[in-house]
């Protein structure tokens, strides 16, 4: 029995221990991640500005009146984004039509007031309304079916889909029918 400890004890001397661990290699491998990270996200910053010099052509949006009215509908939520008109996926980005935030939306005889605390504010006029829905989805958002209300405007030579999403999503009916109902009203008076 001596004779098998002593084997087991020569067996165990002549093992060695493996590196724990090669800091180099691995330190090595966290700077070429962080650098390659680091470059997508320079990319993907480059691709955005690109996208908003692509988009210069489109006019600065209309500020608000200096008396817009009295409102007819207000709302908190989010602001989902703008696209070209029945494209949902081409989003606008110049003039900070392209940035997501938190919104106040005010509809007033005059037009729709958004504004945008951290972004640029914009005013819709009466006019340049052409039709608001229930919809899904915008540039990357997507929504349960009616989960988003998309209003339809003109911009310049341009028609734009804006996406709202109410903190009370069952104000969207309401303000789908308020809009399109002010439209069919500009319409009819302009038939006169």
């Amino acid at each position: 029995m001596t004779s098998e400890i002593l084997l087991a004890a020569g067996l165990a001397a002549e093992r060695k221990s493996a590196e724990v661990t090669d800091w180099a290699a691995r330190i090595g491998w966290l700077v070429g991640l962080a650098l390659f990270v680091a470059l997508v996200y320079w990319l993907m910053r480059e691709g955005w500005k690109w996208r908003g010099t692509l988009q210069g052509d489109l006019p600065e949006l209309p500020a608000v009146p200096d008396d817009p009215g009295p409102a007819r509908l207000s709302m908190s939520g989010r602001y989902h984004g703008s696209t070209t008109a029945g494209q949902w996926l081409d989003r606008i980005v110049a003039h900070g039509l392209g940035t997501r935030s938190r919104v106040e939306l005010t509809l007033t005889d005059k037009g729709l007031d958004v504004v945008r605390p951290g972004a640029t504010d914009f005013f819709v006029p009466r006019e340049a309304l052409r039709e608001a829905v229930l919809g899904k989805g915008i540039a990357g958002k997507v929504l349960t079916e009616g989960g988003l209300l998309l209003v339809t405007w003109a911009h310049g030579d341009r028609l734009i889909d804006s996406g709202f999403r109410s903190d009370h999503a069952a104000e969207h009916t309401e303000w789908v029918d308020a809009i399109n109902s002010m439209i069919n009203k500009t319409e009819t008076e302009g038939a006169r």
